[in-house]
């Protein structure tokens, strides 16, 4: 067991002790909230994309397919970032990653106002991009770092505890959006539908306005981060190196973990659950209003906030399950719900389907999680873990591909609800993943499995 380590400076210190694999003897509850308050700010960031994707298509004019690239610059900057932010990792620490992070966070917040001014699409899809980059290195850390910061046979229970702050993050987002964005009376394509030439182009412009405003106290809240991430001293989460293990560079831990097959599939499962994740969670508003065009941007709205809310519950009910059943058993049956639940969506094509929205919403609630840190048990070189860390966060990449083939289904069907079937494949695949590991379990995952508290 290595001795205790103060890694950096700070007035709130680590009481515990590191032990040789990254992990710490007991969980430092300071040090564990603080990180777990970070899954709230990209939770804000990714419901915020929600509203954008609404607003654009009508100021822009957007397909529905076009409208969706909100999330494939977003997506993007997660794709491009996260092997950056594993070297970050392993030439730094997590808590200076994680600040670095912040920094480019709130750069990409700032780069909003100068897009609103150009009132250009391009633009502020530059701006998502750059901020997107900023949260693939806070989540490439935090995700790891969560998952460090205790026992490792807890791991995936703290994982799922952090993930239980995420829905704060995200009703806080889309009530930003519903009343500092969203206007109230008629939705915002009826009205400009109306107008032509410069009584148009000012409408468009006042309604770009106003997509500035959450971010204003986005700002806020990133410099009190920093600050308390300055103040706080953490453990390294760094594994002790073994004197006869040479070090592995980057490119050949890249190369290692892609022939671990195992691994891979994971990546693979990840991939798919973002891909409903983020695609549900941006089309339940227009599916709202394609289903009801008597309702507004406003109310629709509700419909995500609710969405969100079911979320929270059932990731709440999964890690309540979590301590009775082996984690991947709760994966499954939640998947295979899920699953049965867009079945209806396609038999009842009614308003009933956004509903049915809310449920899947509830019914992904353990998913992000669970595949993340099973999928790490297939890593035996825990010099490998921020490595494999990053790698499994570039799964987010799903983000912005599923939502654009979804939209493009969308525009091809012309039926917001037909497009919810592509979520047939990918509860499918989370279905697969857990069954297989249940019936043929890998040794790394054997202890992980287990209920444990913390």
């Amino acid at each position: 067991m290595q001795a205790q380590k103060k890694h950096g400076f700070g007035f709130i210190k680590f009481e515990g002790q590191e032990l040789d694999n990254g992990y710490t003897s007991k969980m430092p509850v300071f040090q564990f909230v603080l990180v777990s308050l970070l899954f709230p700010m990209w939770g804000a960031a990714a419901s915020l994309n929600d509203i954008l994707i609404t607003q654009f298509k009508s100021i822009f004019q957007l397909s529905n397919l076009a409208s969706a690239y909100v999330q494939s610059a977003f997506s993007l900057g997660y794709f491009l970032m996260d092997i950056p932010a594993s070297w970050l990792i392993k030439r730094t620490s997590y808590k200076l990653t994680i600040i670095i992070g912040l920094l480019l966070y709130l750069i990409g917040c700032v780069l909003f106002f100068p897009a609103s001014a150009a009132a250009t699409y391009g633009f502020f899809l530059a701006a998502l991009f750059v901020l997107a980059t900023g949260l693939t290195v806070i989540e490439t850390a935090a995700d790891t770092d969560s998952a460090l910061l205790g026992p490792e046979k807890q791991r995936t229970l703290r994982l799922n505890i952090s993930q239980t702050f995420l829905p704060f993050g995200s009703i806080a987002g889309i009530l930003l959006g519903k009343y500092l964005i969203f206007s109230g009376g008629t939705n915002l394509d009826t009205q400009l539908s109306k107008l032509s030439g410069s009584a148009r182009i000012r409408l468009g412009e006042e309604a770009l306005q106003k997509t500035l405003q959450p971010y204003k106290y986005i700002v806020i809240v990133i410099a009190v981060m920093i600050i308390l991430f300055l103040i706080t001293e953490f453990p390294s989460g760094k594994p002790k190196q073994k004197v006869d293990v040479p070090k592995e560079n980057l490119g050949r831990t890249v190369l290692n973990l892609l022939k671990n097959h195992n691994f891979t599939y994971g990546m693979f499962t990840l991939f798919m659950y973002v891909g409903l994740q983020v695609s549900v969670w941006s089309f339940t508003i227009r599916l709202a209003l394609d289903l009801d065009h008597s309702i507004n941007e406003r109310t629709s709205s509700n419909f995500v906030i609710g969405s969100y809310v079911a979320f929270f519950i059932g990731r709440i009910l999964a890690d309540y399950l979590m301590r009775k059943i082996p984690h991947l058993k709760v994966l499954l049956w939640y998947s295979v719900l899920g699953f049965i639940a867009i079945g209806y969506m396609m038999i009842d094509r009614s308003f009933n389907g956004v509903y049915v929205a809310i449920l899947v919403s509830g019914l992904m609630g353990p998913g992000y999680a669970t595949i993340y840190t099973e999928t790490l048990g297939f890593i035996k070189d825990p010099h490998q873990t921020e490595t494999a860390g990053a790698m499994l966060v570039m799964m987010v990449v799903g983000g912005g591909v599923w939502p654009a083939i979804q939209g493009y289904v969308a525009d091809v069907t012309g039926s917001m609800t037909i497009s919810f079937a592509v979520h047939f494949l990918t509860f499918g695949a989370m279905i697969v993943y857990a069954y297989h590991y249940i019936k043929h379990p890998f040794d790394g995952l054997k202890e992980g499995a287990k209920n444990d508290n913390i």
